[in-house]
């Protein structure tokens, strides 16, 4: 059976084609001025019919074998935009390797990649206006899909928000079956109303949101639906604490997964990206500070007894642990794995250089070598000793999960301020809250702005002592 919505995607693809044919004919108009008199050549001819099957043919080749095309339509305005542009790199690199096999001698290379930019932009361009045309046509269409939804609780107010950003492409939700915690989402009646109300009204589509507790009314339900064929999609009622950050899959055994916490650092680009990064910012650093360094390892060693490195031992991803270096900043150092005192304001152990590499954060400069060697990130949640961990752990229920990535020589929580003494319960839950933040919310950019702000930022130094 054919859906309303493959009628859509029909039209897209009609739609886009026109849009195809006649960026390639207005190139063809602005690159050949003699195109009438070309049209006699029988070699010009069939070199613009190959052309013209080859952009066709390849370019419904890239929407087929990008993912369903029911699904696109159903995207949002930006996932269009980015899908467009996506499709649009793929159609050039398609179309120059197609044109070199078929040895089209008649265009030149300009001549065949332009109608493909001319295209990608006329279908961002026209992409807003088509979507208005499309919800004031469906405003006005008897071919509305009309959408009934049985259930209850959070998932009612998730799908009539689905169903009215879908207005554009006819959604139209007709109302709720459920119970009397509903009123307000035009209910028509409980689920022993479900029959007559398939009956006396014409639903294209349910949706089925109810607790599992309730299998006996899914399955009726669908048995209602079946009877009428009357196509059904199943909504698991999503739990509370799977909050916002979390990816859904299945296992092989088709039973559906949620994982929870899920961060852009878990896609493998992003790792990438983010890798990338880490070497080429931290090399750079070494190379160009090297001289400073350098003299900051001559000062320390006139300025007091003792070696030059502090190398402490620290939690890092996954719970690992790590020797987390730093300039030595005081005459007489807490042990590196047990040590329990932190800094406080005029600490008597912190040396006179001391006090000046940790005022400006230069101390933390050999950590750059940490980065290199894989074991920290330029940016991430700072590392904690050993028993500062196990105390922040019985305050804060999520702080673990910031061991999801690697610890960082600057972070989202230093930058604003939350960094230095951990006292009281809104220093330890402030921190840890802006390290989760990070977490979920990870960008490039985000990484530069956070670099930025630790060398030019105002807060990113409060409580440096």
């Amino acid at each position: 059976m054919i859906s309303k919505r493959q009628y859509l995607v029909f039209g897209r693809l009609f739609y886009e084609c026109l849009l195809l044919n006649l960026c390639v004919l207005v190139v063809l108009v602005i690159r050949t001025p003699d195109l009438v008199n070309s049209f006699s050549n029988q070699g010009f001819q069939e070199d613009l019919l190959t052309l013209l099957a080859v952009f066709n043919i390849s370019w419904l080749i890239i929407i087929l074998a990008d993912g369903d095309p029911e699904s696109h339509i159903m995207g949002s305005f930006q996932e269009r935009i980015r899908q467009v542009i996506r499709n649009g790199f793929i159609f050039i690199g398609i179309m120059a390797t197609l044109t070199i096999l078929l040895k089209v001698e008649y265009f030149s290379r300009s001549t065949l990649l332009a109608p493909i930019f001319l295209f990608t932009f006329g279908n961002i361009v026209l992409l807003k206006p088509l979507f208005e045309f499309m919800k004031r046509r469906n405003r006005y269409s008897s071919s509305n899909y009309n959408v009934l939804l049985v259930g209850s609780g959070a998932g009612v107010s998730r799908i009539s928000t689905f169903a009215k950003q879908k207005a554009h492409l006819g959604f139209e939700l007709v109302g709720v079956v459920g119970d009397e915690s509903i009123e307000s989402y035009n209910r028509l009646g409980g689920l022993k109303d479900l029959d007559s109300i398939l009956d006396t009204r014409h639903i294209d589509e349910i949706f089925i949101n109810l607790p599992q507790q309730q299998e006996e009314d899914i399955k009726s339900a669908i048995r209602t639906a079946d009877l009428r064929g009357i196509r059904v999609n199943l909504v698991p009622e999503t739990p509370d604490y799977l909050g916002n950050n979390y990816r859904s899959y299945s296992l092989d055994s088709n039973i559906p997964v949620y994982q929870l916490r899920n961060s852009p650092l878990d896609h493998f680009r992003n790792y990438l990206f983010k890798k990338a990064f880490d070497l080429v910012f931290a090399s750079l650093v070494m190379i160009l500070l090297s001289p400073i360094m350098l003299l900051i390892a001559l000062l320390i060693k006139i300025d007091s007894r003792g070696a030059v490195l502090y190398a402490l031992i620290r939690k890092g991803e996954a719970g690992s642990t790590f020797r987390c270096l730093k300039f030595r900043t005081m005459s007489v150092c807490d042990d590196p794995l047990n040590g329990t005192r932190s800094t406080v304001k005029n600490d008597p152990r912190v040396t006179r250089i001391g006090r000046l590499l940790r005022k400006y954060d230069l101390d933390e400069l050999p950590q750059f070598i940490n980065v290199i060697r894989g074991e920290m990130s330029v940016v991430g949640p700072r590392p904690h000793r050993v028993n500062l961990q196990n105390d922040f752990r019985k305050i804060v229920d999520e702080y673990m999960v910031r061991h999801y990535i690697k610890p960082g020589i600057s972070g989202w929580a230093q930058v604003n301020g939350w960094r230095g003494p951990t006292e009281t319960v809104k220093q330890k839950t402030e921190r840890i809250k802006h390290d989760l933040w990070y977490i979920a919310n990870w960008n490039l950019l985000l990484d530069i702005k956070i670099v930025f702000l630790t060398v030019f930022g105002r807060k990113s130094r409060q409580n440096a002592f």
